[in-house]
């Protein structure tokens, strides 16, 4: 998934805690593709990362009100 900050697109992973950005492209095989859109992770849609673990997986994201966590 392609996230747009101050102009410079990013792949969500690279986002830090605390940084919000906004979603130009979701990507992946169909069915991930899907179901990540079935989640609220559209494009123009904001996100923030809540938390990241250790070891830099799973991510915590908040987007449309709501935790996801993967």
């Amino acid at each position: 998934m392609k996230t747009e900050t101050n102009s410079a697109s990013v792949t969500l992973e690279r986002l830090a805690v605390g940084q919000t950005a906004s979603i130009v492209r979701v990507g992946g095989e169909k069915a991930a593709r899907r179901r990540l859109l079935e989640m609220g992770l559209v494009t123009g849609e904001t996100v923030k990362v809540e938390r990241v673990a250790p070891l830099g997986d799973p991510i915590e994201i908040v987007v449309k009100g709501y935790h996801l966590k993967s």
